[in-house]
């Protein structure tokens, strides 16, 4: 019976995963996440990423080099290099022939691609620089302390390479300073680290500080322009150099209180400093000229005197006339009551040689000294407030001024500088109520050498110019003039001191300057030019060839009349003692001075029988027998043409020449001799 064996087939197992339920969900799904986001908290990608080792880099490129079918080579630094293939990066040869061609050209290609940055046109960067410079001057006009960062955006503007850009802002900003500057001069801040200021101190100190650093770089830059030539025609306007200093004019006259007045005056003396007169020379001098009338403190006017004296000496006073005359605007000629020199000054409060005077002592109860020194603390802290300078500040600055405008005077007048002789003649004439009496000596013996200069033959002061400086232009000098001048400086020293024994005690001696007066009389008659003053407007000889070289350098618009008219006041008619003149002077200068009237036009014949009305109302007695032929001496006869006064002899004739001038064509002239007459005949 065979045996037949069952073989039992295999149990299939089902492959699932695990704790998936038989609906086919999986329980632990929300466990994994649960985990998942637990522990994604304390991951850090970066760090696992910074700590990966780097060493496979080798290997790797040994690798590619080996499936390229290149072997990598080491070099002497001891690294790995793989030789790239010429073949494979280009395509076939005539590829290669053309990358060689077109290697230039791709750079070139590279440019041209890059988008251009479009151009703006020059009128549409002008428009838009002006309407900035509105909307920021608005504002600092508006509240300035609010924008204290406009100052320097108006001066970033200003940086444009476009020129008419630079002069708007020069004077968009010329005009805002003006507007904006205090009334009062910003000094350095004193806080310390610590110190706790409040919101309203610390936003004016802010926009102080902002003020005053910008004011100063535009300072710089109107220094830089004022310098540059002018280079532009004047179809595009007035240069930049112009423009320059027309602002730094203005700011001078309109805020001379404030930061930074040197630079701005070193600005004008730097112009004036050139021979060549033109607008802007005129502008800077008027501008000084204004500002010494209208300081009332004197700081100013001293800093550009200062400046003015110091640039001249550095120059070797090769400056033009009207520079010099710039003194004669001075506030202290009028306020000034002191006396001073080239080396000191003496204070209207201070005595002879420089002493103070000594005071009457006043007697006060302890109680009125303690109320005095209280009102004097009260005062001084109120004129502290008020940035006023006392009179005695002013009187100090005034006579600092006046010590370097003599020394300069001086100065001229000793080096004999022949275009400047008479700015400091008539400088000197007028300042000389205030010249110390200690220098007399040497200023007269200074005006004698003048004068003796002036008497020398034409031929011996030409070569004297040509030795000093030949190159210079030629300057014709009036003698006449200077010798004029020089007598009144003489007599005007006198004058001006107190005492009436001033002459005694200094022993002056006069008579070199009359004698001279009196030689020059006659020459003076005849002169065409006798009515005309120094910028007067008159022909000149055609047939002169030198007529064309002289030089309008005078300012002073007196004439030569009135020039002598005041050297025979202060030699006839003394004010310090009017009876001391000898009646051998009074006779001598009466008769030459009625023959002069026989020659001289009508105007000035006017004033000369004016003047000799007064003389004769003043000295009847000692000069009556001119007119009265019987008193005539008769020893000797009249010598016009003496050397001295006293040879002439004047008594020795009559006056006749009243007679020719009873028939002038003057009808004034005529009335005015009947007068002098009837003054005679009444005494």
């Amino acid at each position: 019976m065979a045996e037949t064996l069952s073989i039992r087939p295999s149990k299939r197992r089902r492959v699932s995963p695990i704790g998936e339920t038989a609906d086919g969900s999986n329980g632990n799904d929300s466990k994994i996440q649960k985990q998942f986001f637990k522990t994604a908290a304390n991951w850090n990608l970066e760090q696992s990423y910074e700590e990966r080792s780097r060493k496979g880099k080798k290997k790797d490129a040994r690798k590619a080099a080996a499936e390229a079918g290149r072997l990598p080579s080491r070099t002497a630094a001891g690294t790995w290099t793989v030789k790239e293939d010429d073949a494979a990066s280009v395509a076939s040869d005539s590829e290669w022939f053309e990358g060689e061609d077109n290697e230039d050209a791709e750079p070139k290609k590279a440019e041209e691609a890059a988008p251009e940055e479009p151009q703006i046109p020059v009128k549409e960067q002008i428009r838009r620089a002006q309407e900035e410079l509105a909307k920021v001057a608005t504002q600092l006009n508006e509240d300035p302390e609010e924008y204290p960062g406009a100052f320097k955006a108006m001066s970033r503007i200003g940086d444009s390479q476009i020129m008419a850009i630079k002069k708007i802002c020069m004077v968009t900003q010329m005009t805002v300073y003006k507007d904006v500057i205090p009334g009062y001069r910003i000094r350095p801040s004193t806080e310390e680290a610590g110190e706790k200021l409040s919101k309203e101190v610390r936003r004016l100190r802010t926009y102080e500080q902002a003020l005053v650093t910008g004011y100063q770089g535009y300072i710089k830059k109107l220094a830089y322009f004022a310098a540059s030539p002018s280079t532009e025609t004047s179809t595009r306007g007035q240069p930049i150099s112009t423009i320059a200093i027309n602002c730094a004019c203005t700011l001078v006259n309109s805020v001379p209180h404030f930061n930074f007045r040197g630079d701005l005056l070193r600005i004008l003396v730097k112009k004036l400093s050139t021979r060549k007169v033109d607008a802007d020379f005129v502008k800077c001098r008027e501008t000084l000229e204004t500002l010494f009338k209208e300081d009332e403190e004197g700081n100013a006017s001293m800093e550009a005197v200062s400046l003015l004296s110091k640039m001249m000496r550095a120059k070797e006073y090769r400056v033009d006339e009207s520079v010099l005359n710039t003194f004669l605007h001075l506030r202290l000629l009028g306020e000034f009551a002191g006396k001073a020199s080239q080396d000191r000054a003496d204070r209207p409060t201070d005595g002879y040689n420089g002493k103070k005077l000594k005071q009457k002592k006043q007697f006060r109860t302890k109680k009125e000294r303690k109320l005095m020194k209280e009102q004097k603390e009260a005062e001084k802290v109120m004129a502290h407030a008020d940035a006023a300078v006392s009179h005695e500040e002013r009187e100090k600055m005034q006579s600092e001024t006046l010590k370097m405008v003599f020394a300069t005077y001086f100065r001229v007048l000793k080096e004999r500088v022949p275009h400047l002789m008479g700015a400091v003649l008539e400088g000197l004439a007028q300042y000389a109520h205030l010249i110390n009496q200690d220098f007399f000596g040497d200023l007269l013996e200074a005006l004698k050498q003048l004068i003796r200069y002036s008497e020398m033959p034409e031929e011996e002061n030409e070569d004297e110019q040509m030795a000093e400086d030949g190159d210079e232009e030629e300057v014709i000098r009036d003698t006449s003039r200077e010798s004029l001048l020089c007598t009144i400086t003489a007599f005007a020293l006198l004058e001006g001191q107190d005492a009436h024994n001033a002459r005694t005690d200094l022993h002056l001696d006069l008579s070199y300057f009359i004698t001279h007066l009196y030689r020059g009389l006659l020459p003076l008659s005849v002169n065409p030019d006798l009515e005309l003053g120094a910028k007067s407007l008159h022909l000149s000889d055609p047939n002169d060839e030198s007529a064309g070289n002289r030089k309008d350098t005078r300012i002073n618009v007196q004439t030569t009349t009135v020039l002598l008219m005041r050297c025979l006041s202060g030699v006839l008619l003394p004010p310090w003692n009017i009876r001391s003149v000898p009646p051998l002077r009074l006779a001598a200068f009466t008769k030459q001075l009625m023959t002069m009237a026989l020659q001289l036009p009508e105007k000035s014949c006017q004033a000369m029988l004016g003047l000799l009305g007064e003389v004769v109302h003043t000295h009847n007695r000692k000069v009556n027998a001119l007119w009265n032929t019987e008193e005539r001496k008769m020893d000797g006869t009249f010598k016009p043409l003496a050397e001295t006064v006293e040879g002439t002899n004047p008594f020795a004739t009559t006056i006749w020449e009243g007679e020719l001038l009873k028939k002038h064509y003057c009808p004034k002239v005529r009335e005015q001799l009947k007068t002098m007459e009837k003054e005679l005949k009444s005494l």
